[in-house]
């Protein structure tokens, strides 16, 4: 019998790294008085959040740090083997990272930096790949409605590989006015949940889909049940948000709170403190690329949903009037999406997935 493959199977433990961050944000959160002198002050309902929050006075502004991952070796391969670099593509997935982050607390991007650490500045002579990777951020910037403020370029010889690079960033935001702050505290029992659809596998779990190609005799030329090859589909740029939080806002829907569906898949439905069971009723298809990596892992449902989007790639809390609204915005933008179920109240934490017949308790997601 194939043993079944699990993220952290192939080294990648939430288990291991979320200690790491929960001590970080207690050591963090010790030095939020330094700010006070200069007018500024912690907004604590922001700890353990995606984002960041400070208070400015008549506005909130926020902070956010990411990275791409290992999305980056799944294009240098493509790059050697099609000729195509998909530099542009995987620009555009850091960005989303950062920018899909700082949205969940209302924030708006104003600014985007990059951070391009290469192990051997000869990296830099390659034009095409320098070109893709310039256009692809400037046109993520354009999607995400911000400018792009800078970055910064070392050369990081025997930390990272000659081959490779690490790609990231930051970026600074805006609440304003501070009434479109997104606050968890304003989430209640029956609010619907609206899942918006992903563009694909977006920038977590490349390090099992790396796995999975290395077991294949044609690796990432294996072609998928729609044809398309598996590197290709894994490259897809992912969804940039900001568009459709911004005409929320501007079309009057009260966001209770916004969930970027990344690290810790479904799971992180109940970030959220309160003890809040999240119903999913109706799920979406999730495209040919999971279905591969579910087939190839083997990857089980349970572990699917625990650890990718498995198509959702943000999901929304809000009354039920103001679902038809959220719907419509984001087919406008050219989002799909769904009423995916229900919040109820209960002494429990978790997220139900009745269609899969799957259940996750809050102890399984250990970010704050």
């Amino acid at each position: 019998m194939t043993k079944k493959m699990t993220y952290a199977g192939v080294g990648v433990d939430y288990e291991a790294m979320d200690p790491f961050k929960r001590l970080a944000q207690a050591a963090g959160r010790k030095t939020a008085k330094n700010i006070l002198r200069l007018g500024f002050s912690e907004v604590e309902i922001s700890r353990g959040e995606s984002a960041y929050l400070m208070d400015a006075g008549d506005h909130y502004v926020a902070h956010v740090e990411e990275g791409l991952g290992t999305k980056d070796l799944v294009a240098d391969a493509m790059y050697r083997l099609t000729g195509k670099s998909y530099y542009d593509h995987i620009a555009q997935c850091t960005v989303a990272m950062i920018v899909n982050d700082m949205i969940t607390l209302g924030a708006l991007p104003l600014s985007v930096a990059m951070h391009l650490a290469v192990g051997v500045s000869s990296w830099f002579n390659d034009e095409k790949r320098c070109s893709d990777l310039i256009n692809g951020w400037k046109k993520a910037c354009e999607l995400a409605r911000c400018t792009w403020g800078g970055g910064e370029t070392p050369t990081l010889k025997g930390i990272v590989h000659p081959d490779a690079v690490v790609l990231s960033g930051s970026s600074v935001g805006v609440v304003k006015p501070k009434t479109r702050l997104i606050n968890a505290a304003n989430i209640q029992h029956r609010d619907a949940i609206v899942i918006i659809g992903s563009s694909g596998i977006h920038a977590n779990g490349l390090t099992l889909a790396r796995e999975i190609a290395e077991k294949l005799p044609k690796g990432y030329l294996t072609k998928l049940s729609d044809g398309r090859l598996y590197g290709e589909a894994l490259l897809d740029p992912t969804m940039i948000y900001v568009p459709l939080i911004e005409d929320c806002f501007n079309e009057g829907v009260k966001i209770h709170y916004a969930v970027n569906i990344t690290g810790h898949g479904w799971r992180k439905l109940m970030r959220a403190t309160q003890s809040f069971a999240y119903v999913i009723d109706h799920i979406p298809v999730p495209h040919p690329v999971f279905s591969f990596i579910q087939e190839h892992g083997p990857v089980d449902n349970k572990e699917a949903y625990a650890n990718l989007n498995m198509g959702a790639g943000f999901a929304l809390y809000v009354r039920d009037s103001d679902v038809r609204k959220v719907l419509t915005i984001a087919s406008r933008l050219g989002m799909s999406g769904m009423q995916a179920g229900t919040i109820e109240a209960n002494k429990v934490k978790k997220v139900i997935i009745h269609p899969l017949g799957l259940e996750y308790l809050g102890s399984t997601l250990g970010v704050r």
